[in-house]
């Protein structure tokens, strides 16, 4: 049975932009950081994370959505550190706190792919990811050479561009407005009858004539 359309407007969940001190939900992906040596960035933009063997929560890939915390990372010179701007898609998440310290380090044999320490814990929040895959590299945070961040930023776009679907070209769908390797089929509102794209984030139905 074909779906019918008439006016509408689509919701935006603005939990997925939360501020380091807000629980982050269950299937959303997240702007994260992560500092390393800058020798180890390129390594890191090609190939993707190591996780660590260990840690405050256990293996995984340490990163925080509050940049201060990993601009303490790791400890070396200022212009020997490299700050990662992260997307990470966190899967279920596990809040380590006071009162699931029994899970510290055993939160992904339990089901979780993420654990969260709030910041009300050690002082600034920290997220550890068992699945180094679900961390992507989208820009580079900090970096005092000016040299060193442009060769990322390059190396990050040369990433992004090979990551692209290859094949069908994208073209502009007329009715939503996005790029689209298969069109989009437009249908008929049923109250206004005007042609509309599903994928529209809203339609207004036309007023009807006298």
């Amino acid at each position: 049975m074909p779906v019918e359309f008439s006016g509408w407007a689509a919701y935006s969940d603005k939990s997925k932009h939360l501020k380091p001190g807000q629980e982050p939900k269950k299937s959303h992906g997240y702007t994260m950081y992560h500092g390393t040596l800058k020798t180890n960035a390129p390594a890191i933009i090609s190939s993707g994370f190591r996780p660590s063997f260990g840690g405050t929560l256990g293996p995984g890939v340490y990163c925080s959505r509050d940049i201060n915390k990993a601009m303490g990372y790791p400890a070396c010179a200022l212009n020997d550190r490299v700050v990662l701007k992260l997307r990470v898609r966190v899967g279920k998440v596990k809040k380590i706190d006071r009162q699931n310290m029994n899970l510290m380090t055993s939160w992904h044999q339990n089901g979780y792919d993420t654990a969260w320490l709030p910041a009300s814990v050690l002082g600034l929040e920290e997220d550890c990811v068992f699945d180094p895959k679900r961390l992507t590299v989208i820009g580079i945070a900090h970096c005092t050479d000016t040299s060193a961040k442009s060769s990322l930023e390059s190396l990050i776009k040369q990433k992004s561009q090979s990551q692209e679907p290859k094949g069908k070209e994208l073209k502009l769908c007329k009715g939503c407005g996005m790029q689209t390797q298969d069109k989009h089929t437009m249908e008929k509102c049923w109250s206004c009858k005007a042609s509309i794209c599903p994928f529209m984030k809203n339609h207004v139905c036309r007023k009807k004539g006298k």
